[in-house]
């Protein structure tokens, strides 16, 4: 079983992620950032420096996450500069030997009474993401969809069918984001997710995991994020039920507690946020020990 993080919330610079990661005693990382910097965004020419240091410290990255077609990014953007990161991440991928990239569908479309639009662009959003997913596949990279705040993200039937529309593609499940994403299923005002609903409908097709929690969100209120079991994401009983079920994938740990990836808003001293990481990561593996034994993963004394 890989334990794993998105470092950059312990630290910008590669050697601070590094040491974040020795600390848990970890070997393994999800490469999101480098001095602020999106992977995908960075020249390859900078890449055989990265796997150097990573080699020197026998850390691996277990997965990349890229912010290809992420909430940043609209179906009605033009589709070549996408394309075009998506050649560099690629490039990047066989340089540092890994062979899992998260993804996203798009920004959802709403309306200015931030209801949903009724022209989601679904034929144009299956188009272009067969088109980058056939990239991957083709060299030998696994794409996998995370349920965030795009198309895919918007309820588990909109997983379900974008899985139907785009051939190769799989998940990443996120434990934390439901809570803090609308249920476009519903009338408006949207109801918030619930992790163990959304887990139970698409966790045939998980091949991945990120480790977050969050308070049950309210429209307009700030985000607010716990240590993994101390939230609404029912993380206990996913994991659990992943283990019980075979799961011997990457669980990858993202806090967002004292660092925010999407939000330049929150941020924390380096001390602060390294510490955080670090204690966020052993929480978690206490609760991990918890859901072994509920699983019967472990052996009775």
């Amino acid at each position: 079983m890989i334990l794993a993080g998105f470092a950059d919330e312990a630290a910008a610079n590669l050697e601070g992620q590094i040491a974040a990661t020795r600390a848990l005693g970890w070997q393994a990382i999800e490469l999101r950032s480098l001095d602020g910097k999106n992977i995908g965004d960075i020249a390859i020419s900078e890449a055989d420096a990265v796997r150097r240091t990573l080699d020197r410290h026998h850390i691996r990255i277990c997965a990349l996450g890229s912010t290809i077609a992420n909430w940043g990014e609209s179906i009605d953007f033009p589709h070549a500069p996408t394309l075009e990161k998506t050649k560099r991440v690629i490039e990047w991928m066989k340089i540092l030997d890994t062979r899992l990239v998260r993804i996203m569908s798009y920004a959802v479309r709403l309306g200015e009474d931030n209801q949903l639009h009724p022209d989601q662009k679904e034929d144009e959003r299956f188009r272009r993401l067969r088109e980058i997913c056939s990239l991957f596949l083709d060299a030998g990279i696994t794409p996998v969809h995370e349920n965030c705040h795009t198309y895919g993200g918007m309820s588990f039937e909109h997983t379900l069918r974008l899985l139907e529309e785009v051939p190769g593609l799989k998940l990443v499940f996120d434990t934390g984001n439901p809570p803090l994403t609308p249920d476009f299923r519903q009338p408006f005002p949207y109801p918030m997710q619930d992790s163990w609903d959304f887990y139970q409908q698409v966790k045939e097709h998980i091949v991945h995991v990120h480790i977050k929690d969050a308070l049950t969100g309210v429209p307009g209120a700030p985000e607010t994020y716990t240590f993994p079991g101390d939230g609404d994401s029912k993380v206990l009983e996913i994991v659990t039920d992943m283990l019980k079920n075979g799961y011997d994938g990457a669980f990858s740990i993202e806090p967002h507690m004292a660092v925010v990836f999407h939000d330049s808003a929150v941020e924390s001293s380096e001390y602060v946020r390294f510490g955080n990481y670090v204690e966020y990561g052993e929480r978690f593996q206490e609760l991990l020990e918890k859901a072994k034994l509920a699983a019967g993963k472990v052996p009775k004394r």
